[in-house]
């Protein structure tokens, strides 16, 4: 699983619902729950319960949510760490 489609899982999993979620991450419905059906064949489990009233998630699905808000966490640290590593250490530039 990419961090990309994580992203994903998490907006819906946050939302509680797959148009609104889509709409946050400006894509379109459709391209949202090809992405998550994709996630859920890759785990071998439904994620979600989907209904009229909205998706929620099933017992794997929080345990995805836990674990890949870990791992996103993570990933966004180490980005901000190696952007202000390059930033300090920067070679000055020519005038």
């Amino acid at each position: 699983m990419e961090s990309r489609e994580l992203r994903y899982f998490v907006t819906v999993a946050e939302e509680g619902n797959f148009t609104r979620a889509a709409a946050r991450l400006f894509m379109t419905q459709p391209a949202l729950s090809r992405a998550i059906r994709q996630i859920e064949r890759d785990v071998g489990s439904p994620l979600f319960l989907r209904s009229n009233k909205g998706a929620t998630l099933t017992f794997a699905g929080q345990v995805l949510l836990r674990e890949g808000r870990s791992v996103l966490e993570g990933l966004d640290l180490a980005e901000s760490r190696a952007r202000a590593a390059a930033d300090a250490w920067a070679p000055p530039r020519p005038a």
